[in-house]
C-alpha cells in the first residue's frame, strides 16, 4: 500500500510540475487544470487560490469556486457568494456550463440556499436550463421540471409527462422510471400498460430502484407472485441509499420510495404465502421496516389492502 501511495504521489507531482510552469507564464487554462488537480487531490485551499486568480478569465474556475463556497471546501461555506458566482457564470458563458449554472440556480431557489426560496424562480431558471428539451442543455433541469410538476403545490401532470419524456429521450434514468409510473396509472397521459412495462423494465435494468419497486408491485397485481417476490426480496437488500443515488443519479427520495414499496410487497407475499413459503413472523418484520423507512408510502399501501386492491 505504501509503494502504491508513493507511486500515486509521484504521478501527481509529475502532472503538477508542467502545469505550474505554464501557469506562472500566465496560461489560464493551465492554471485551471492545476486548480482542478488540487481539487481532485483534496487540496481545497490550494485549489481555491488557483481558481480565484483566474475567475475573471475562466468561467470553469468561477463555477468551481461557486461549488466550493456552496459546500464549504477550502473556505467557509457562503451560499450567497456561491449563488452570486453561479449567476455570473450563467450570464457570461455561452456553452453547456451555462445550462448547468442555470440548473444550480434553480435548485438554490427551490431549496432557499443563498437566496429567498421561490418556486416561481426555480421554475424560471429550470426552464432556461432545460431549453425546450435541447439534448445539449441540462437534462437534470428537464427531469427536475418533471418532478416539479408532479409536486402537489405546483402540479401539472401534462407538463410533468412532457418534461419527463424530454429528459428520458436525453438519457435520464430517473425520468424513464417516472414515465413508467405515469403510463401505468395514466398520470398526465392515457394509461398504456405496454409502454409502462417497457419503461419500468428498462429503468429497472439500469438500476432505478423506484422503477424496480413499481415493477415488483406490477408483477404482484398480475398475480405473477414468484416474480414479484424474487424481485421485491432483491430490492429489500438495498441499504446505502446515498451510494445508489451517486451511482445511478437518481434522487434519494425516490430510491427510498422504491425500497419501501419492495419491503411492503415482500411482506405481503410472506404473509399470504404468495410466491414464497408463508412466514407471518418475517412478514411482520418487513412491514415494520417499510413503515420505518417511509410512513407515508406505507400508509398508502395499507389502505390498498383495506380496500382490497392488494
Amino acid at each position: 500500500m505504501d509503494s502504491q501511495a508513493e507511486s500515486c504521489a509521484a504521478l501527481v507531482e509529475e502532472a503538477e510540475r508542467p502545469l505550474k510552469s505554464r501557469a506562472e507564464l500566465g496560461d489560464t487554462k493551465a492554471s485551471f487544470l492545476l486548480g482542478q488537480l488540487y481539487y481532485e487531490e483534496g487540496r481545497y485551499t490550494e485549489a481555491r487560490t488557483m481558481f480565484d486568480c483566474i475567475k475573471d478569465e475562466e468561467s470553469q474556475a468561477l463555477f468551481q469556486l461557486a461549488a466550493m463556497y456552496y459546500d464549504g471546501l477550502g473556505t467557509t461555506a457562503d451560499p450567497s457568494k456561491a449563488v452570486d458566482y453561479m449567476r455570473r457564470v450563467a450570464e457570461r458563458d455561452a456553452g453547456t456550463l451555462r445550462y448547468t449554472a442555470l440548473y444550480n440556480l434553480g435548485r438554490a431557489y427551490l431549496e432557499g440556499h443563498g437566496v429567498q426560496a421561490s418556486s416561481a424562480e426555480a421554475e424560471r431558471y429550470w426552464l432556461m436550463a432545460a431549453d425546450d428539451g435541447n439534448p445539449y442543455a441540462s437534462v437534470e433541469a428537464q427531469c427536475s421540471l418533471g418532478m416539479f410538476y408532479t409536486s402537489p403545490e405546483t402540479q401539472d401532470l401534462r407538463k410533468a409527462f412532457f418534461w419527463h419524456s424530454q429528459a428520458c429521450g436525453n438519457g435520464s434514468l430517473e425520468s424513464q422510471g417516472a414515465l413508467g409510473v405515469m403510463y401505468l396509472y395514466g398520470y398526465g397521459v392515457s394509461k398504456d400498460l405496454q409502454a409502462a412495462l417497457y419503461c419500468l423494465k428498462e429503468a429497472a435494468g439500469r438500476g432505478n430502484v423506484y422503477a424496480q419497486g413499481h415493477l415488483a408491485a406490477y408483477y404482484y397485481n398480475l398475480k405473477l407472485y414468484t416474480k414479484a417476490a424474487v424481485l421485491a426480496k432483491r430490492i429489500c437488500q438495498c441499504e446505502d441509499i446515498n451510494a445508489i443515488s451517486k451511482c445511478t443519479g437518481c434522487l434519494p427520495e425516490y430510491i427510498n420510495k422504491g425500497i419501501t414499496i419492495a419491503l411492503f410487497y415482500h411482506a405481503r407475499c410472506l404473509q399470504l404465502g404468495r410466491g414464497v413459503p408463508q412466514n407471518r413472523e418475517k412478514a411482520q418484520h418487513y412491514y415494520s421496516k417499510a413503515a420505518l423507512m417511509n410512513p407515508k408510502v406505507c400508509k398508502g399501501l395499507q389502505m390498498d389492502i383495506i380496500y382490497g386492491r392488494i
